[in-house]
């Protein structure tokens, strides 16, 4: 738990998330990139504080790990809540773009070309 936080968590992770341990959705690695949504949904439930924290904190577009850190709770347990939001409409989540092979004759010309420097 944080470092200036002497007396611990007045709330603990379970109790977060609803004794799930699981979330709904399997949308998120440690970087997806997750954003609160522009506007936020008029008709979705008035968010619990702790959403409302991860609303202000994804006001800019931040990575999974990012925010747990930021937060200071387990990742599983981020997710789970990022799930709620997700499904409420509160966020947009993006996907990290898979990583290509690059050309190998590529790699070479410009292996040759440095070595010309």
């Amino acid at each position: 738990m944080g470092g200036s936080d002497s007396a611990g968590r007045l709330v603990r992770p379970f109790t977060l998330t609803g004794g799930r341990t699981r979330p709904s959705r399997a949308d998120f690695t440690l970087i997806t990139t997750v954003t609160a949504a522009d506007p936020q949904p008029e008709r979705a439930a008035r968010p619990q504080p702790e959403h409302t924290r991860i609303l202000r904190l994804c006001a800019e577009p931040v990575a999974v790990a990012e925010l747990a850190a930021r937060l200071d709770l387990p990742v599983s347990v981020v997710v789970i809540m990022l799930s709620d939001l997700l499904e409420a409409g509160r966020i947009t989540v993006r996907a990290p773009r898979p990583v290509t092979t690059p050309d190998p004759d590529l790699l070479q010309k410009v292996r040759e070309g440095l070595g010309r420097l």
